[in-house]
């Protein structure tokens, strides 16, 4: 049994919308979240839970799915593998780090993700402008 639990936090939930300007009307301007980024470029934009450092990110291209913070997207899913789940999707680079999708073996599909190049740097509207560690 390993020392340190793999999962460290749910760092994001992802909810797929038709266009981020549609999506950030209702969650945003709506429901009152608070808008902590954007990026146009991948399709998504970040919004705060204002109990939780948990993102609510609004996507275009991924479905409904808990992301889970790990120290290493590509440990994670050999750990998953070799525990009895399975590899779904290889890690793979993103502007924050790298991500993978693997199942455990009930079925159920982890994203797990890790921040290894850092945060989102964002202007004042939220716009992303760069990545900081």
């Amino acid at each position: 049994m390993p020392t340190t639990p793999l999962l460290k936090a749910v760092d994001a939930v992802t909810v797929r919308v038709p266009d981020l300007d549609t999506g950030l009307g209702f969650y945003r301007d709506r429901l009152g979240h608070q808008l902590r980024w954007r990026n146009d470029e991948v399709g998504q934009a970040g919004l705060a839970l204002p109990d939780s450092r948990t993102e609510l990110v609004l996507t275009t291209q991924l479905d409904y799915a808990p992301n889970w913070l790990v120290a290493s997207a590509d440990e994670a899913a050999a750990a998953v593998a070799a525990a009895g789940g399975q590899i779904m999707v290889e890690p793979f680079d993103i502007p924050v780090g790298r991500v993978a999708v693997v199942a455990d073996p009930f079925g159920n599909t982890l994203v797990l993700l890790d921040l290894s190049r850092g945060r989102y740097v964002t202007d004042d509207a939220g716009t992303v402008t760069g990545v900081a560690s």
